[in-house]
């Protein structure tokens, strides 16, 4: 698919994202897909030829380049990695809404019977990798920064169950202050 055309295909994967979100894989129905997208049925499966299990893997490599291009990248780079870090965590706060947006790949995560196992799986370790590498090139031990960034991800994901459960978004900015001053950043005032 073509840079183009894949842009042209962002809002209606966004928008199915967000169904996706809201309504989990076995809830999500054809009809709150068409009244989310603005598209019949029609369309849909002209876009979307093998129906709600492509929609899903499109939506999951979507998040995938997204993740990848604002936040795994940055935090490889080796000129500054303090820099990527700060990056990660106000790219990962806008992605989620400052902490009123579910995350997609955790979800997923937690179907067992989901055929996007080996995605969601290189999405968690993608993060992981990268942060830990730009920990460690901040100057930690390579098996504290191993576990910092296993400590991060996983408490991000807690974090936005959390927000999510307690309806308190707050939790999930009050969880990114908390690690930025576990890697020695200075915090910005809470939203």
């Amino acid at each position: 698919m073509t840079t183009s055309s894949r842009r042209d295909r962002d809002p209606v994967l966004q928008a199915i994202a967000e169904v996706f979100r809201r309504h989990g894989y076995e809830g999500t129905s054809l009809s709150r897909l068409t009244t989310a997208t603005g598209l019949g049925k029609g369309s849909l499966y002209n876009l979307f030829p093998h129906g709600k299990e492509q929609m899903i893997a499109e939506v999951l490599a979507h998040i995938q380049r997204w993740f990848e291009t604002e936040i795994f990248v940055p935090l490889e780079e080796t000129e500054n990695p303090s820099a990527g870090i700060e990056r990660m965590f106000r790219s990962t706060e806008q992605y989620f809404q400052s902490g009123q947006r579910i995350c997609l790949m955790g979800l997923m995560a937690l179907d067992g019977d989901t055929p996007f196992g080996t995605q969601i799986q290189a999405y968690f370790s993608d993060w992981q990798t990268a942060l830990a590498s730009a920990i460690y090139k901040s100057g930690k031990p390579q098996e504290e920064a191993t576990d910092l960034a296993e400590e991060i991800v996983s408490g991000i994901q807690g974090a936005l169950v959390l927000a999510h459960a307690q309806s308190d978004a707050g939790i999930f900015l009050r969880r990114m202050q908390s690690f930025r001053r576990r890697l020695g950043f200075p915090c910005g005032r809470l939203q």
